[in-house]
């Protein structure tokens, strides 16, 4: 397994707000980066988009423990078996936000991918933290 982190973000949201809107996978679609992402599809539990024309990534609600966590995983038909762990911790009147990721890929896979995906965790990251700035 290829563990992959993002850094961790101060979130200007107590932890039950920001937990709450990590909750609908809808929201996901505006922390992606847009010019690299598309069709992006979202039924609240589950979603979908395609990765620079290339592959298309699924993911799907598996658990929570709220409101400090939310479990996803790989939909059927992603390139790769991962899951996506998102941490809330409660900072003050804030929270602080990391995504985790164990991904089940080949070394040669592993080269291609890992450092992709770790700028798309920190990118969501980032923008989590942009959006509670207000």
């Amino acid at each position: 397994m290829t563990k992959i982190e993002s850094a961790e973000v101060n979130v200007a949201a107590v932890q039950q707000e920001v937990y709450t809107y990590l909750m609908d996978l809808n929201n996901l679609e505006e922390l992606l980066p847009q010019d690299k992402v598309s069709d992006f599809k979202s039924d609240g539990k589950t979603c979908s988009f395609k990765v620079m024309n290339a592959y298309t990534i699924g993911l799907e609600y598996v658990s929570s423990e709220e409101p400090s966590s939310i479990l996803l995983k790989s939909a059927d038909g992603a390139p790769f078996r991962f899951d996506l762990d998102i941490s809330i911790k409660e900072n003050a009147d804030a929270s602080d936000v990391q995504l985790k990721s164990n991904a089940d890929i080949n070394p040669f896979m592993k080269m291609m991918v890992e450092k992709p995906l770790r700028n798309l965790f920190n990118y969501i990251a980032q923008q989590l933290h942009e959006k509670f700035q207000g």
